[in-house]
């Protein structure tokens, strides 16, 4: 008597794959954006920087990614950046899951460019007055900043900024090509195995549209519940 169907537990294997994937691209996500976003503002700083020495470090630093393919990014942090850590790093690396922590970086530096830009115009939308006020009340340069124009820009910036992290999202399909076993990594080897490529590749599609929706959706709401006001 057969207590069990093989097909049924391959089935299952198969599901996991894909389900590991989606978690996989998620953290990735996550990752990056938590790396990005500081990145990102600190750029933006530095290009709104009176100091034309900052200035123009910001926009190299802007200028050299963003104008780089995100596939070069990621091969040159999988395959070249190993190659110039001392041995003892470049064993560790290898040692933990390079794939991911090279896509990270790749992510983080690529998508915080472009977040760059957005809080930019995040600082631009401040009225000055509002960091004059700061100051005649007796804040340094660096706490007017901190405590005043930052987070006005950021909230300016909100709704860009989760549009940057739909990109992000989708972003992370690209680290397929060095082997990090994200969802699109995932559905390839399930299509591989099993030549059910509707299924597979059905799965990986309406994942990415169903959580870019979802972020889609929190930057409608946001801007809902926080309009922007600019005096």
């Amino acid at each position: 008597m057969q207590f069990f169907d093989p097909g049924i537990l391959q089935s299952g294997q198969y599901h996991d794959w894909l389900v590991q994937g989606l978690i996989l691209s998620l953290q990735l996500t996550a990752a990056s954006f938590v790396l990005a976003l500081p990145f990102g503002a600190l750029v933006a700083l530095m290009r709104s920087s009176p100091n034309r020495v900052l200035q123009g470090i910001g926009a190299t630093i802007v200028e050299g990614i963003r104008n780089v393919p995100l596939l070069a990014h990621l091969l040159f942090w999988y395959f070249a950046f190993p190659e110039l850590l001392p041995e003892s790093l470049k064993m560790a690396l290898y040692d933990s899951n390079p794939e991911a922590i090279c896509a990270v970086i790749a992510l983080s530096l690529y998508s915080g460019v472009h977040m760059a830009e957005d809080i930019r115009s995040g600082i631009r939308a401040v009225p000055a007055s509002q960091l004059e006020a700061a100051r005649s009340l007796g804040l340094g340069r660096l706490a007017a900043v901190r405590l005043v124009l930052m987070p006005q820009a950021i909230r300016i910036a909100v709704p860009p900024l989760l549009s940057q992290t739909v990109n992000l999202w989708k972003d992370t399909s690209v680290a397929t090509v060095i082997g990090a076993a994200e969802i699109m990594y995932q559905a390839a080897r399930v299509e591989t195995a099993t030549f059910r490529s509707v299924e597979a590749f059905t799965f990986a599609t309406l994942a990415y549209l169903t959580v870019s929706l979802l972020i889609s959706l929190a930057a409608q709401l946001y801007q809902r519940r926080f309009p922007v006001r600019t005096a």
